[in-house]
């Protein structure tokens, strides 16, 4: 019972983490996608121009590999634990 009961918690951790991290990541993209909208164009484009830039890169963010990366989070440690399981019996 208190192995079910560790594996539900870690879990819930393991969700926490990716969902802090899910932000993270997407902030730090959107962030990068207006400097680089900055860079590229000069003061006379529009703010709709602007949205529109970082919208199109969020979408290609959606659908990238770095965000499947951030899966990671539940294998390895699942791996780990499951290795270590193993190892010690």
């Amino acid at each position: 019972m208190q192995f079910i009961w560790f594996g539900i918690l870690g879990f819930i951790l393991l969700t926490i983490i990716y969902v802090l991290i899910s932000i993270y990541s997407r902030s730090v993209r959107r962030e990068w996608l207006e400097d680089e909208w900055a860079e590229q164009n000069e003061a006379g484009e529009t703010e709709t121009d602007r949205d529109t830039f970082v919208e199109a890169g969020m979408a290609r963010y959606q659908s990238g590999f770095r965000r499947k990366l951030i899966l990671l989070v539940y294998v390895i440690p699942t791996i780990a634990v499951v290795t270590l399981i193993y190892v010690i019996n």
